[in-house]
């Protein structure tokens, strides 16, 4: 009796060769709608145009984004850029799960520019993810490229899996937190970047 994970290769086989929109055509055609009705007919296209952007994260590497905007300052205090809006796939469903990001470190002689925190965000976010890793993933790489007293990053998403299917619970919302350095050592730190991050703010 073959082993059960034989079984499963030997029915996927090399797919390869095969183009993008035609599998979307076929996967159409499975769940029971026709490929070549008109509203359809373009689908197949803008489903891999759509997923090769969202997916667009395995492209790039953090410090690639990050690229030469690190700044010597002696600013040795927290910097915090919170609310970064943040859309990534969940790797279990192929199902979006969004929410907002919140970002933290304490420089130790270097800065970065603050739009690449934002950039960061979106490199692990355009991947097929889960929520834990994801959170990790930023906080490691901020770390790595520049060297901080502390790293810390919390992410609150809403996952579509969780809402559209299974138990389908609505207003449900999932937190994660990932911190480095000093953030871990430090309370008194890690008490003022989450307090920051809980707070509500009139807009500007």
């Amino acid at each position: 009796m073959a082993k059960k994970g034989t079984e499963i290769s030997a029915t996927r086989g090399d797919l390869s060769a095969i183009p993008f929109p035609a599998l979307v055509t076929e996967m159409i055609r499975r769940l029971g709608d026709d490929p070549d009705r008109e509203g359809m007919l373009k689908t197949p296209e803008r489903v891999e145009e759509s997923l090769r952007f969202l997916t667009q994260g395995y492209a790039l590497t953090g410090r690639e984004v990050i690229g030469d905007a690190l700044f010597n300052e002696s600013h040795g205090n927290m910097v915090l850029v919170k609310d970064i809006e943040m859309y990534s796939m969940c790797e279990h469903h192929l199902l979006p799960f969004f929410g907002k990001v919140h970002v933290a470190y304490i420089p130790e002689g270097q800065i970065m520019g603050l739009s690449k925190i934002a950039r960061l965000v979106d490199v692990y976010a355009r991947r097929f993810q889960v929520q834990e890793r994801l959170t990790d993933q930023i906080a490691e790489s901020l770390w790595d490229a520049i060297r901080p007293q502390g790293v810390a990053v919390v992410i609150e998403a809403y996952h579509l899996c969780m809402m559209m299917r299974g138990v389908q619970k609505q207003n449900s919302k999932t937190v994660t937190s990932a911190m480095r350095g000093i953030f871990l050592e430090d309370h008194r730190t890690r008490d003022e970047f989450l307090r920051l991050t809980t707070s509500v703010h009139e807009p500007l």
